[in-house]
C-alpha cells in the first residue's frame, strides 16, 4: 500500500493560508487607519486650531 505525496497540498494550503491572511490584515489595517486613525487625528488638530486661534485672539486684545 503506497501512500501519496502531499506537498502539492501543503504547499497549495501555505498559499490559501498567506493570501487570507495578507488579504484580512490589510482589510483590517484600512479600516482602523481610515475608520478611526484619521478622524482622531482631525479632531485633534481642529482642537489645536481653535485653541491657537483663542490665544491669538486674546493677545490681540
Amino acid at each position: 500500500m503506497a501512500i501519496a505525496p502531499i506537498t502539492g497540498m501543503l504547499r497549495k494550503g501555505l498559499i490559501l493560508d498567506l493570501s487570507v491572511a495578507f488579504g484580512f490584515g490589510s482589510a483590517a489595517g484600512y479600516a482602523w487607519w481610515y475608520g478611526y486613525h484619521v478622524p482622531a487625528v482631525r479632531h485633534r488638530d481642529q482642537y489645536y486650531a481653535k485653541l491657537e486661534e483663542q490665544r491669538a485672539a486674546n493677545a490681540a486684545a
